[in-house]
């Protein structure tokens, strides 16, 4: 049976991230998540493994604390789950890219691999593209609805204000849109049936992930100060009236 891939990521919760007046940036407190557009590429790829009668799998690439991830990615839909193990740190877009395309030659018979437009933390919207490029699959982006028939897929993309239908043969990847998908909560029984469900482990080292093309030398939170202005009319039509005139008066329309 083939394999449909949902790729996801592993990020920290930015509900929990601080931003101090000096731009600092405090991440002590933030916590693990799976991206929540990565949420919705999940969902995505049940869907599309349903159309071509095939088996949705996760795979992730991150360190100790992505582990924590394959449960509850097991818990959306999922049937198996494979970790990429090794330090994110200093990766890129094309070393996740490398990594993940490694990985994906060690799965069987997969026939589409699901990407999220891009991820919660950086949102570089390259993963996707440079995955497909190392496995030499077709690539569509941007991609809001599909579906599989036989080894075609077909899918729309969102294109600035306009939609676009194109058409690959399997395998490919495809990167998708937030709006693809809304990602259910799992329920009691779907969370405990994950803990039963495999996963695979994989070493980073094993996967030829290269060097990174771009480093992080700093990293610096946006600080911005808010006028508090309050605009209120005694009608809707008075008070949107007085939004635009102050709007004018910033300069921004």
């Amino acid at each position: 049976m083939v394999r449909v891939v949902a790729c996801y990521k592993w990020v920290l919760d930015d509900v929990d991230i601080r931003v101090s007046a000096d731009g600092s940036v405090d991440m002590s407190r933030a916590k693990g998540k799976i991206s929540d557009y990565e949420k919705g590429s999940i969902q995505a790829a049940v869907q599309l493994a349903g159309d071509c009668g095939g088996t949705p799998v996760g795979l992730t690439y991150g360190g100790d604390d992505a582990q924590a991830s394959l449960k509850d990615a097991l818990s959306r839909g999922l049937e198996e789950a494979y970790w990429a193990h090794g330090d994110t740190a200093a990766a890129d877009g094309s070393v996740t890219a490398a990594v993940l395309a490694g990985a994906i030659r060690k799965i069987d018979d997969v026939a589409l691999v699901v990407c999220a437009e891009g991820s919660a933390d950086d949102f570089a919207r390259q993963t996707g593209p440079r995955l497909a490029a190392d496995l030499e699959y077709p690539c569509v982006s941007s991609v809001v609805e599909a579906s599989v028939n036989g080894t075609t897929l077909s899918a729309k993309r969102r294109v600035d204000n306009t939609l676009e239908t194109v058409e690959v043969e399997l395998p490919a990847v495809i990167a998708v849109r937030p709006e693809f998908a809304e990602a259910p909560i799992p329920g009691i029984k779907a969370v405990m049936a994950a803990r039963k469900k495999p996963t695979t482990e994989f070493d980073v080292a094993d996967l030829a992930p290269g060097d990174p093309a771009a480093i992080i030398t700093a990293t610096k939170g946006a600080v911005v100060e808010r006028k508090g202005i309050q605009i209120q009319e005694d009608t809707p039509e008075a008070t949107a009236h007085a939004l635009v005139v102050a709007l004018q008066k910033e300069g921004i329309l």
